[in-house]
């Protein structure tokens, strides 16, 4: 059984199509990139996934369950916006994690937090951008999930921040979970990925594993994505 499985999954807004008949099947233990430029419809197959949006068509389960209730439960889920109360301290963040989700580990969140030298004293709102959205990541990346899916993880972060949070998640994962990464920055995530999903005007292009596309293309995953994307 897959882990997240789209069948024929179509979004209207309006008469508009953000997605257009996706068919996709993931197994566990994967790193997945969603590829696509902006307004390909990657946050909107994200925001399905996450029970945020409904589907036009088609649907989506996760573990063998519809999403609901159920997914939410398995499913981490990064969006790519802050989501947190600014105002808070990050020990009431850690706090509020640990109470809502029973599979938060708030011993790695001080962990890497630590390994972060965030203050966790500090109001969210008084670190920089690229501190918060480590802070973020390592809330997400701390819950003992089945599903993670994080949303252009890397997209507003200097280079040096990149590499972190891609260690991140790497480092702590559960191998028997699998994650789906939104980006467009391939380059910097090539090599962290097992597989890429190419998504084009709302429509799935491509489903491969890495090795599976410098195979069949002659080229690494980053200058196939700028030829079908014409980058």
């Amino acid at each position: 059984m897959a882990l997240f499985e789209a069948k024929n999954l179509t979004k209207l807004y309006g008469k508009k199509p953000a997605l257009k008949d996706i068919n996709l099947s993931i197994e566990s233990g994967k790193i997945i990139g969603l590829c696509g430029p902006n307004g390909s419809g990657k946050t909107t197959l994200i925001k399905i996934a996450a029970g945020i949006l409904t589907p036009s068509e088609g649907e989506i389960t996760i573990d063998g369950n519809p999403v609901g209730f159920q997914t939410k439960a398995v499913v981490s889920y990064l969006p790519d916006k802050t989501y947190v109360p600014v105002t808070w301290k990050v020990n009431k963040i850690l706090d509020f994690f640990q109470e809502f989700y029973l599979d938060f580990d708030r011993i790695a969140a001080m962990n890497m937090l630590g390994r972060l030298q965030i203050d966790q004293n500090a109001q969210f709102k008084t670190l920089s951008k690229g501190t918060q959205e480590k802070v973020q990541l390592v809330l997400v990346m701390s819950r003992k999930a089945k599903l993670y899916i994080l949303d252009e993880p890397i997209g507003g972060v200097d280079p040096a921040a990149r590499d972190y949070i891609l260690e991140t998640i790497i480092s702590n994962y559960n191998p028997e979970s699998s994650v789906i990464i939104s980006t467009h920055l391939i380059a910097d995530i090539e090599n962290t990925l097992d597989e890429v999903i190419f998504i084009k005007y709302g429509e799935q292009v491509l489903h491969d594993t890495v090795d599976g596309v410098r195979e069949k293309y002659g080229k690494s995953v980053d200058e196939y994505f700028r030829e079908v994307f014409r980058c």
